[in-house]
């Protein structure tokens, strides 16, 4: 089983989503910004990397996780991920795509905007956290649908 958590950049909120499932983040108590700026890839990717699929690691039950900025282009970057699967003979029920942008907050979405697309990172990567941290439980809730979905 393949589970893509997937956002506008691959940055936040998919990041997040793909830490929890792994047990990089206890689902018991919010992280600390310090502990949200420090997982892999967070707030890291660039706009040229939107749409390629990142190996965040393999859960307890062999599934692969990754993460994946969609951008503007969702519907597309979607056909073209599954056009590959198909081609590589991954059957439809070895994959899922769990869509964690709706989860972002306004504060979430401005940190973003300052520090990738504007480079004020010193600005915006703490925003990006504290917005997070605010619907923190909602991003563990996703995740604990997700893995007795994918089970």
């Amino acid at each position: 089983m393949k589970i893509f958590y997937c956002c506008y950049g691959s940055a936040h909120s998919s990041v997040v989503a793909a830490s929890i499932h792994l047990g990089m983040l206890s689902e018991r108590g919010k992280p600390s910004i310090k502990d949200l700026i420090n997982l892999p890839h967070y707030d890291k990717t660039r706009s040229y990397q939107i749409g390629i699929p990142f190996f965040m690691g393999t859960d307890e039950k062999g599934r692969d996780i990754y993460i994946i900025g969609m951008g503007g282009e969702k519907q597309m970057i979607k056909r073209a991920i599954i056009s590959l699967l198909y081609e590589l003979k991954v059957p439809d029920n070895e994959y899922v795509f769990v869509d964690t942008l709706h989860l972002t907050n306004f504060i979430t979405k401005i940190g973003g905007v300052l520090s990738r697309r504007l480079g004020i990172i010193f600005l915006g990567r703490p925003l990006t956290a504290i917005g997070i941290r605010m619907k923190f439980f909602d991003f563990v809730n996703l995740v604990k649908h997700v893995k007795n979905e994918t089970s």
